[in-house]
């Protein structure tokens, strides 16, 4: 049960991060011709074509990818809880729903700026499809960051109160959805 349960995850986790990446680098309007970008479209477009004729797009974002991402992660957990033999209501279940999703949201950030980080430390080609991609990415959280702190000495600290940021609102959502599951 344990190998069926981790393939659930990780098959859901790999699609819903994908979703989630489209809609992230639709919103810091990404290039769309970056190889990257390609392969996020082509694997995510089957099942948002028909969305997109129900769900409408926003200031030109696809709001269609966060119905699919919400609705994948929603099915995943219900799954899951179902397997393990958990039962939990559909509020709940919404509720958690958008607690994953938001973490989700913080370690792709996470995860974007530290690998930006050390990426820095080797100097790769700034032409290079993914590293233009990854800067894209983390503009939005990095921008106020360096504008707070910024460069001494030639030396970028923002990443590192991104970083501290970050994981101090993940914890702070951990606290809250676990006292909120302890209260159900």
């Amino acid at each position: 049960m344990t190998a069926v349960l981790f393939l659930i995850q990780a098959a859901f986790g790999f699609y819903i991060l994908v979703v989630m990446l489209r809609f992230l680098l639709q919103c810091v309007r990404a290039d769309f011709y970056n190889p990257l970008v390609q392969f996020l479209v082509r694997i995510t477009d089957p099942p948002l074509r028909p969305l997109r004729r129900v769900v409408p797009s926003y200031r030109g974002l696809e709001l269609a990818a966060i119905v699919l991402a919400f609705a994948l992660q929603f099915f995943e957990m219900w799954l899951v809880m179902t397997l393990v033999g958990q039962y939990a209501s559909v509020g709940s279940l919404l509720f958690l729903t958008v607690g994953e999703l938001l973490k989700l949201l913080i370690n792709i950030y996470l995860w974007g700026v530290v690998i930006q980080a050390v990426l820095s430390w080797i100097n790769p080609d700034p032409r290079h499809p993914i590293i233009r991609l990854l800067a894209q990415l983390t503009a939005p959280v990095l921008r106020p960051a360096r504008r707070l702190i910024p460069p001494i000495s030639g030396v970028d600290l923002s990443p590192i109160l991104v970083v501290v940021t970050l994981i101090f609102i993940s914890l702070l959502l951990q606290d809250f959805l676990g006292s909120w599951a302890g209260l159900r």
